[in-house]
């Protein structure tokens, strides 16, 4: 079996036992989504009742013990410590067939850089895209997306084919949000890598797969970061992987796609819907300067505060399509049960200038008083509260 490799420098533009603090605010997560389940109540059918179906994956991502040689192989010693996810589902979640052909990431980090590596099962790899910033998902594809404060807005997105073309872009809002990619935004220093366990573009034989090492510097990821980058030991940056793969048939010795098929997208963290860009859904990941096996994650005490805040936002939209305008209440949305919810306060709306933006009070495992609010355009934050 031979071996195909390919290495890219660009410089320029271009699983865990929670603490004691973790159960409470997971048990109080739980009796959240119970209370949810056991009311019958109409609400507002949306893309929440997919979504909803899905819970973010988590991973603890360690620092590398020695230096790392982005060549495509995944076979330095940093590398054998660090744990894979779980095996890539379908986007839309464990309702759908299980992936064809199997995928897997890692992570790890230094001072300089965050470190992906991804294992692609192909059976014949293929890829024919040489231009940078080309629309790579036309190939099958390994994408990452980053957002590093969790706050649905500013992230950041890459793609890569079995060529090693990259697609790197960056976005200030989510497309449903009227979002616009700035695809001339470039990861400076990016460093990539892929190895073809096989050979490429050769329908004669069978191939093993492809295999992907990228650098990605802090420096680059700190633009749009709003937090320390490289990050503080502990904290935790939403991320997922995506794998597009489409179905090829073997036509005069090439590779075709097979008409009309849509490609499979297979991803870490499921998302519920066809679509990467839900940001609310993508995984945990928390880096640490433990080692393995003595430190475990810390689930997000805020998640049953996010998840109320996106439902309200997710029910706002299907409200204004048929409205024309804004709810000023749960209860126009149907959605007076929030007032009951367990471990927090009954979540407000206001109306702004440009939209709505929706509260809600809750209180941190070490006792500290939050509110946390959305806003029209699925922007998610937090501040300190007095009460």
């Amino acid at each position: 079996m031979a071996f195909w490799s390919s290495a890219n420098s660009s410089v320029g533009w271009g699983a865990h036992a929670p603490s004691r603090a973790a159960v409470g605010a997971l048990a109080d997560y739980i009796s959240i989504l119970l209370f949810l389940l056991l009311c019958a109540v109409e609400s507002f059918g949306s893309d929440w009742d997919q979504l909803k179906t899905t819970q973010p994956k988590s991973y603890l991502c360690f620092r590398a013990a020695s230096a790392i040689q982005i060549d495509g192989a995944i076979e330095d010693d940093a590398w054998q410590k660090a744990p894979w996810t779980d095996d890539f589902a379908d986007i839309e979640g464990s309702a759908k067939p299980k992936p064809r052909f199997r995928t897997r990431a890692k992570m790890l980090w230094d001072d300089d850089f965050f470190y992906i590596a991804a294992e692609l099962e192909e059976p014949h790899v293929s890829a024919t895209l040489t231009k940078r910033d080309a629309v790579i998902f036309y190939d099958n594809d390994f994408e990452v997306f980053i957002d590093p404060n969790g706050d649905n807005h500013e992230y950041y997105e890459l793609e890569l084919n079995a060529l090693n073309t990259v697609w790197d872009l960056f976005l200030s809002i989510p497309y449903k949000d009227d979002g616009q990619a700035l695809n001339t935004w470039d990861i400076a220093g990016l460093k990539s890598a892929v190895r073809v366990q096989g050979t490429l573009n050769d329908p004669r034989d069978t191939d093993t797969g492809w295999s992907v090492e990228l650098a990605l510097p802090w420096k680059a990821l700190a633009e749009y970061a709003h937090r320390p980058a490289p990050p503080m030991d502990g904290d935790q940056w939403r991320v997922n992987f995506s794998r597009v793969e489409w179905e090829y048939q073997i036509m005069d010795g090439k590779y075709r796609k097979v008409p009309n098929k849509k490609e499979d997208n297979w991803v870490w963290s499921p998302q519920g819907l066809i679509d990467m860009h839900r940001p609310e859904k993508w995984g945990y990941v928390q880096f640490s300067t433990g080692e393995p096996g003595q430190v475990t994650f810390q689930p997000d005490s805020a998640a049953a505060a996010r998840d109320v805040l996106m439902e309200i936002y997710y029910a706002q939209r299907e409200f204004r399509k048929g409205k024309k305008r804004w709810a000023a209440t749960l209860e126009d949305l149907s959605l007076g049960r929030l007032n009951g919810l367990p471990a927090m306060q009954a979540p407000t709306i206001q109306l702004t200038e440009k939209g709505f933006k929706a509260s809600v009070a809750t209180r941190t495992p070490s006792g500290e008083n939050v509110v946390w609010h959305v806003t029209q355009d699925s922007r998610i934050w937090s501040e300190a509260s007095a009460k």
